[in-house]
């Protein structure tokens, strides 16, 4: 039987406001709601390191949703990072830190991770899948382009893959193509497998 037939019987709930996690989840099939925006201070200790700061993210994103959760329920939420050497690149606070975001990221490898949390009234499940970035040398006037015309401000790192920036900067990836626009599908679908299996009768 395919997952997306064992989870018939749930009631997947994705809080995240990124519609390209909604696109990624509702491409694999599986059947799912979305949870009403919620508010949730995203900070983590100083002393976390860079590449663990998706997961726990992704915790405290869980942690926050007010509803409690009922029998039969599985939330899955989610927290994408840019992670270049030590630092974090969070999501850019206006277009001039956005063209200075990608001009570090320009003609360098990068990781990106993200952190994902499944929970259930009485389980908790977190993973982190990460994906290695290189760009080309890209231009002052190509970065002004990409910046003007998609706003990447929504975007850690203030850029999309799926983008013009994506086609025309990127030069190889190691890893998931889709863990870089913010969701591993095909390791969340093996993640929702062995979680089904570990929850209790009243499922």
């Amino acid at each position: 039987m395919l997952l997306h037939d064992k989870l018939k019987s749930f009631n997947i709930i994705l809080a995240s406001a990124s519609p390209r996690r909604r696109e990624l989840l509702q491409a694999t099939g599986i059947a799912y709601r979305l949870a009403p925006k919620f508010e949730c201070d995203e900070v983590y200790p100083a002393t976390l390191p860079a590449e663990e700061v998706a997961e726990y993210l992704s915790q405290l994103k869980s942690h926050a949703y007010p509803t409690p959760l009922q029998c039969g329920d599985i939330l899955i939420t989610a927290d994408t990072t840019v992670v270049l050497g030590n630092e974090v690149l969070g999501k850019p606070a206006d277009e001039a830190e956005a063209r200075l975001m990608i001009a570090r990221l320009a003609g360098r490898e990068h990781s990106v991770v993200t952190g994902v949390t499944l929970r259930s009234i009485d389980h908790e499940r977190s993973f982190s899948s990460k994906s290695k970035v290189r760009f080309a040398s890209l231009t002052e006037e190509q970065i002004a382009y990409y910046v003007e015309n998609y706003h990447p401000m929504d975007k850690a790192g203030a850029y999309g893959i799926q983008e013009w920036i994506g086609y025309t900067g990127i030069e190889s990836i190691e890893g998931s193509f889709f863990n870089v626009m913010g969701l591993p599908v095909q390791r969340l679908y093996r993640e929702l497998e062995c979680f089904i299996e570990r929850l209790p009768s009243c499922y």
